[in-house]
């Protein structure tokens, strides 16, 4: 999101402080450990930007869970959304670190919102230039609804709906400094989709 962008925007609700968002994320690890019956052949893939702490901090918490470190990777997906033209001139590429062999394992996606799935997919994609994982599973810490492609979180921390004139901002303290989750209004006019979330 640009600063123009940004500046069209009030903050309607704050969803989650900082407490919130540990707890949820607490709640997910032990999700996480259930569905999988453990972590043998899991590995954690956060997505760029504010996906990799929250997989970071996953991962550290199944590991005071569980007793055994989980692989944790990040992922770029710029390279492959379906709307690359119409967000940037000259896309940043942040860099993918992958750290083992995916194929056959249990590649659980780490997003801050779900709202289009358009991520995901690009994510997906992304993916299957590191092998071909046994399954895919997507954490999102806010699903926000307004889903234009079939996919679907298997874990969640917060549902929240929201109009299509509402951004939902994720803030983590490893990129910003201090952490919320708030619904920001826009201004008049139509919602633009070169926000925050997809």
């Amino acid at each position: 999101m640009n600063s123009e962008e940004k500046a069209n925007l009030r903050q309607k609700a704050q969803i989650m402080d900082a407490d919130a968002i540990s707890r949820a994320l607490v709640r997910i690890s032990h999700e996480i450990v259930e569905k999988n019956s453990g972590t043998e052949g899991i590995i954690l893939v956060g997505i760029h930007r504010r996906g990799v702490p929250l997989a970071e901090r996953l991962a550290r918490q199944i590991e005071r869970i569980e007793g055994t470190e989980v692989p944790c990777g990040n992922l770029d997906i710029t390279l492959y959304r379906d709307d690359l033209t119409l967000r940037h001139d000259r896309p940043l590429v942040q860099g993918t670190y992958v750290p083992i062999d995916i194929t056959s394992r249990t590649v659980i996606l780490v997003d801050d919102v779900l709202f289009t799935g358009r991520t995901i997919r690009a994510a997906m994609d992304a993916l299957m230039d590191f092998g071909r994982p046994g399954a895919i599973q997507v954490v999102a810490l806010v699903d926000r609804g307004h889903r234009e492609l079939p996919i679907r979180a298997d874990f969640v921390g917060k549902n929240v709906p929201t109009s299509r004139q509402e951004v939902v901002e994720v803030a983590v303290r490893e990129i910003d400094g201090f952490e919320e989750v708030v619904i920001m209004e826009r201004i008049g006019g139509e919602a633009s989709n070169g926000g925050v979330e997809e």
